[in-house]
């Protein structure tokens, strides 16, 4: 009788151990292992223009509208629109079976009162709302705006994937302070947040949403169409640096690797079951922001002394190498190149010889006098920081006194919010990228905008840019907000906002056994394992 206890309890032992191996090997097929740009730091896609936390966002939230790969909104939590009173009112309704994370019914109220949150942080949604006398919500499903004027671009402010994203919650979350985070992450959609297993620095989890309703249409790119999870896990782990990053993905430890450094890509092409790609045509633009309160650079003179020392081709080969990677594009502008708003209008500037002895002559002219220069670059980044040490070696050939300071780019927030004088802990520039989906058009272009204090780090007055983005909303057609645009260009040319210092692509890398990966940022629906 024992011996066959024994034998039954061995036995169950056995096939335990042997079904163990199947079992892991199942959980590992469900886990899709990704290696974002950096850690996640804000959870609240609201509150900050950081695109790890945009990525983030479009996991937990969802958005009224999409964007597909010609930029153009899709409806995505609505099914549709109705435009009546000459373009003065719209009523958007919500799709049947829209469930917050809760198993609470999404309700038009609180879509309500997300856009009223998500519009207190975005320029575009600002703008919308100045265009808006009423925003309601008269039943559960219908979302109403009654305009001052017609606002053709509602669906694009609302679907735009341009950070501030108008990511949806529930009513009693999106009453939160858009300047604090919101408490919890409860949204509607393809994916859960895990923030019992969060490790900050290291993990963050997210699980598939078995409740969430793709829609059933549209066209499948960027963040329109249907969403659709093939995984019931995805981990984020962060790494400490690009070379682990890639080793990671190379032995097989992560299925996908956010970025795939430049200095990496020639190991990463080598290497066998790697897939290299570029996701996002718009890729990269790369820009110095001064400080226009304080001197030197709240002389426009001083300002617009530099583009003849501005050498757009060594910041780019700073950062991608030579010109045969094909991965760089300049001469850059204020508008994203290859696209509808984008020209070269009046950046001859940039594209002639560069004669470092008549900026001098030009610095001294406009007044300049010494004055220290503190540049500020976020160490965490190698682009950024390769891009600084160009700029840096600039400033330096046309006779600036110049101090770097570079620390972590949370760090470096901390400063940049200064506005007094360096004397006093203040700054002169900073180095800084965005996506070239952020430079699109005049709407959502936060450093192009001239609204002085009140705008962004860097403070610019700009009038007369602040009145040509009033007539680009209103322009009849898109030749026309083209037009508008070259003349904002040329504007920016005389004020000098900023210096663009070019344009370059941003490689992926994941294992040629993940298929689905969508053009556009990080997405992680349709994503599936062959």
């Amino acid at each position: 009788m024992q011996r066959r206890i024994l034998m039954r309890t061995v036995g169950a032992g056995l096939v335990a151990s042997l079904a163990r191996p199947a079992l892991v090997r199942a959980q590992a097929a469900s886990t899709l292992r990704f290696t974002p740009q950096q850690d996640l730091v804000t959870l609240d896609p609201v509150t900050t223009t950081a695109y790890i936390s945009r990525n983030h966002g479009y996991m937990v939230f969802d958005t009224l509208y999409g964007m597909d790969g010609n930029f153009r909104a899709t409806p995505q939590m609505v099914d549709g629109h109705r435009i009546e009173d000459d373009g003065r009112r719209w009523d958007l309704t919500l799709r049947e079976g829209l469930l917050w994370h809760d198993g609470e019914k999404v309700l038009a109220r609180d879509c309500v009162a997300s856009i009223r949150r998500w519009a207190r942080r975005d320029p575009f949604g600002g703008t919308l709302m100045a265009a808006t006398d009423e925003l309601s919500a008269p039943d559960d499903r219908t979302i109403r705006f009654r305009l001052n004027h017609p606002f053709p671009l509602l669906p694009i402010a609302l679907g735009k994937a341009s950070v501030p994203v108008c990511a949806m919650m529930p009513e009693r979350l999106a009453n939160t302070d858009p300047f604090r985070q919101v408490p919890e992450l409860i949204g509607s959609g393809p994916f859960r947040f895990k923030a019992d297993e969060r490790v900050a620095g290291s993990m963050n989890v997210y699980t598939k949403f078995e409740r969430y309703a793709p829609r059933r249409d549209g066209p499948l790119s960027w963040t329109s169409g249907p969403k659709v999870v093939h995984f019931d896990r995805v981990e984020w782990r962060s790494m400490p640096d690009p070379s682990t990053a890639t080793s990671a993905l190379v032995a097989g430890e992560q299925d996908w690797q956010e970025y795939a450094y430049h200095d990496q890509l020639s190991l990463l092409r080598r290497a066998r079951n790697v897939q290299v790609r570029v996701l996002d045509r718009t890729g990269f633009v790369a820009m110095v922001r001064m400080n226009h309160l304080q001197p030197p650079f709240d002389n426009p003179g001083i300002r617009r002394a530099l583009w003849g020392a501005l050498d757009q081709t060594a910041c780019m080969q700073a950062v991608v190498g030579p010109a045969e990677t094909g991965l760089y594009h300049v001469p850059l502008g204020f508008f994203c190149p290859g696209t509808p708003m984008g020209s070269d209008a009046g950046l001859d500037p940039l594209t002639g010889p560069r004669d470092t002895a008549r900026v001098r002559e030009a610095l001294h002219a406009a007044g300049y006098r010494g004055e220290t220069v503190v540049l500020m670059v976020p160490s965490n980044s190698t682009v950024l920081m390769a891009l600084g040490a160009v700029f840096e070696d600039m400033l330096k050939r046309v006779g600036m006194t110049v101090e770097i300071y570079a620390v972590e780019f949370n760090a470096m927030l901390q400063r940049r919010n200064r506005k007094g004088p360096v004397s006093e802990g203040g700054w002169s520039a900073f180095v800084t990228n965005w996506a070239g989906t952020d430079w699109l058009n005049p709407a959502g272009h936060i450093a192009l905008r001239g609204n002085g204090e009140a705008g962004y780090a860097g403070w610019a007055s700009m009038p007369r840019i602040e009145e040509l983005r009033e007539a680009w909303f209103r322009a009849p057609d898109e030749a026309a907000q083209q037009a508008i645009c070259r003349d904002i260009q040329l504007e920016a040319m005389r004020e000098v906002p900023y210096y663009p210092l070019g344009q370059y692509m941003q490689p992926t890398a994941y294992r040629t056994s993940i298929t689905g990966v969508l053009d556009g940022f990080a997405t992680f629906w349709n994503v599936r394992r062959a």
